[in-house]
């Protein structure tokens, strides 16, 4: 018998390369890792994947190549690919019979069929929707739900990675960071913990994990001025936490994330989940372990803060998925 073949998107991410490198520790499983990009081949070699296929949730073209002889999927991409996803949890549907296993990516908050959103807790603005990021994390969800595939779900906080990386020139070169959290506490989760609960769900499969939510957090939540001093003590410097009011937020990334920003800002992100021991057995990491020691791609929280962001001050990244519809 031959061994299940797990297919990887997005396996250059943050996630993704973590995923690849745990799931490669495993015996009896071929890691198919995809990638838009060439160079990055010999990478997700190095890390253990079996296959690098190449891939474009926006051409349809490489998908078949991609999902030939497939039995579970890893999910996941960047919210401006939506509709490309969308198409995606399409063709997957047509291959429910070949898929045994599809584990997504998703948010907390996007849980409309599981729990309840309640505007007058949950948002400062009266009469606001949940937010527009938030109903596409959904959206990413029930098109795998709708399309006869048998699902798990890892919906987590913000992740820590995140949090800074719009001010990583401003960090390294006057050691200050920005942007309107303050106060608010959040439990940021590190992208290495979402790997690892990914490889364990793909490693027990949906026997155990099928058609299961589970709510990914860090061990605790913390201000801004706490993040500060953590990164502080990783960089081996003092660091400066300059507040920021939501409007100016606004205009440097647009509204969709300042609604997001906003939802982080009134405590619906502050929980802590069990999800994660329960899956694992131990502990979320912490975020000042997650900026010092290396995860299973080598690589540290702070090896990460000076890589590729998706956010860029001036830059509405949201602007086209906005426009997406069901």
């Amino acid at each position: 018998m031959s061994s299940p073949v797990v297919l990887i998107t997005s396996a250059s991410g943050r996630i993704g390369k973590e995923l690849v490198a745990l799931l490669a520790r495993e015996d009896g499983m071929t890691v198919r890792a995809c990638s838009f990009n060439p160079d990055n081949r010999d990478m997700l070699i190095a890390l253990g994947a079996d296959e690098v296929v190449p891939f474009d949730l926006n051409d349809a073209t490489t998908w078949s190549a991609a999902l030939d002889g497939v039995t579970a999927v890893y999910s996941a991409s960047l919210d401006p690919m939506l509709e490309g996803h969308l198409a995606f949890c399409e063709e997957l549907g047509r291959r429910a019979d070949q898929i045994s296993h599809v584990v997504r990516v998703s948010c907390m908050g996007a849980d409309t069929n599981t729990a309840s959103y309640d505007a007058t807790k949950h948002s400062s603005r009266v009469g606001a929707g949940i937010p527009l990021m938030l109903q596409h994390y959904w959206w990413g969800e029930k098109a795998l739900i709708d399309a006869g595939l048998t699902v798990t779900v890892l919906r987590n906080n913000f992740f820590m990675n995140h949090l800074l990386k719009t001010d990583s020139e401003s960090i390294a070169k006057d050691g200050w960071f920005s942007n309107p959290l303050g106060n608010a506490r959040n439990s940021f989760v590190a992208t290495r913990d979402i790997a690892e609960a990914a490889a364990v769900v793909l490693r027990e499969g949906p026997e155990k994990h099928g058609d299961k939510f589970y709510d990914l957090t860090g061990p605790e939540p913390q201000t801004m001025a706490e993040i500060a001093e953590d990164l502080g003590q990783a960089m081996g410097k003092a660091l400066e936490y300059r507040p920021q009011t939501m409007e100016d937020f606004e205009r440097d990334f647009g509204s969709t994330r300042a609604e997001f920003f906003e939802y982080l800002s009134n405590g619906f992100y502050c929980r802590c989940s069990p999800d994660f021991y329960n899956l694992t057995g131990h502990k979320p990491t912490s975020y000042i372990d997650y900026l010092t020691t290396p995860g299973a791609s080598g690589e540290t929280g702070l090896d990460e803060l000076w890589q590729g962001n998706l956010w860029k001050k001036g830059e509405d990244a949201m602007k086209d998925a906005a426009e997406v519809t069901q």
